[in-house]
């Protein structure tokens, strides 16, 4: 029967390299025979290395995912063909201990890197997210040297190998652990890991071939963004060392609040106060929309507190499909609180002719109305 190796590991069957390896440093830490002299820990630990080699082998995980053992028809009196020792992945162990590389070098690294990104924050209103907007913005970065086109070194000099290193870019230590000596590689501190330094540097940018600057950059932002959306200009951000590659700039954009349209997405929500009257009989109101100047909301007759006239089209373009969100008006039906004489004797005949008065709503006939959104508030029913 083909072993688990997930189970081994304590792993799912997707599990990628990253978490194969957090899985086996961590049993290396408990089970190691340095660490834990229990003999069911070093069957354990051997147990977890093999496993360890196994899925982190392409052609035996492979093997593994259909079904089989890559290990069964091998030799070895431990029962895993191949392994004689069980202590594959030395490296990481080495790594789950002391956070060097074990063995060789990995070679100088060089001293052109890429730069790093940058973000720019933008506060915009809600007319300028709607129409999409170019600005002109300065923003404080790192910028290729003019005075040695990046190169970090003055005139015609040349950079020289490392002595510490060599031009490894590397130095060795050797520890004393629970493994024995263990031969650890770490970036040399003289040149940083670059194999190399500049004994005769650039009068401007002191050898690192870019130097801090202001700069205006014009940036455009697509109609229809939105609070806390990042637009990406490529190329526009720190300049790397050794005149390395610029990284991109980031653009957040902050909408400010608008005095009468609140944004749910692509939507625009708003309120018109009604008076009680213009609400029975039926009215028309012009608001002037974001994107389409006067546009007129048009109240029914009849209309109720809390109703919501929603003109389509009306609201938001799409990020990127252009197409718009919906405008909502939301009906603040205003009741009088100071009547004179003649219209209280209105509102009495009113209420004389309409012969309907107030009354007590079953809470199952009361859908929609003000008792079921009072009950759906403290409910969530």
């Amino acid at each position: 029967m083909a072993r688990d190796y997930y189970g081994i590991l304590g792993v799912s069957k997707g599990a990628s390299d990253s978490e194969l390896k957090r899985a086996y440093r961590k049993l290396a830490r408990e089970l190691h025979p340095d660490i834990n002299p229990d003999e069911q820990a070093q069957a354990r630990f051997k147990e977890v290395s093999i496993a360890y080699e196994v899925l982190t082998d392409p052609e035996k995980r492979r093997v593994v995912d259909l079904g089989g053992d890559p290990l069964e028809n091998g030799g070895g009196g431990n029962g895993f063909g191949g392994f004689g020792s069980g202590f594959g992945g030395l490296g990481d162990v080495f790594e789950a201990f002391f956070g060097g590389s074990a063995g060789g070098s990995r070679g100088p690294r060089g001293r052109v890197q890429p730069g790093a990104d940058s973000l720019l924050r933008m506060r915009l209103d809600l007319v300028e997210c709607a129409t999409g907007v170019s600005k002109q913005v300065t923003v404080d970065t790192a910028i290729l040297c003019d005075g040695c086109a990046g190169k970090g070194t003055h005139g015609n000099s040349a950079p020289s190998a490392c002595e510490t290193c060599g031009g490894r870019g590397e130095v060795q230590t050797v520890q004393r652990s629970l493994l024995g000596q263990v031969l650890t590689s770490r970036p040399c501190p003289t040149c940083q890991g670059a194999g190399e330094v500049i004994t005769d540097p650039c009068h401007k940018c002191g050898g690192d071939g870019r130097v801090r600057a202001r700069r205006e950059i014009t940036v455009k932002i697509p109609a229809g963004v939105g609070d806390g959306m990042r637009v990406r200009l490529a190329a526009q951000g720190e300049v790397g060392p050794g005149g390395g590659p610029a990284g991109d700039l980031y653009v957040e954009v902050h909408e400010k609040p608008h005095d009468v349209f609140i944004r749910d997405g692509d939507d625009l929500h708003f309120t018109v106060r009604v008076p009680m009257v213009e609400a029975a009989l039926g009215t028309s109101v012009s608001v002037d929309a974001i994107l389409d100047g006067d546009t007129v909301i048009k109240v029914e007759p009849g209309s109720q507190p809390g109703s919501v006239v929603t003109l389509r089209g009306k609201g938001m373009p799409h990020l990127r499909t252009g197409v718009r969100g919906n405008l909502h008006a939301h009906l603040d039906v205003v009741v009088p609180t100071r009547l004179d004489s003649k219209e209280r004797e209105l509102l009495k005949d009113f209420r004389a002719r309409n012969k309907e008065g107030a009354e007590v709503v079953w809470a199952e006939s009361a859908s929609g109305g003000v008792f079921s959104r009072l009950r759906e508030a403290f409910t969530g029913r």
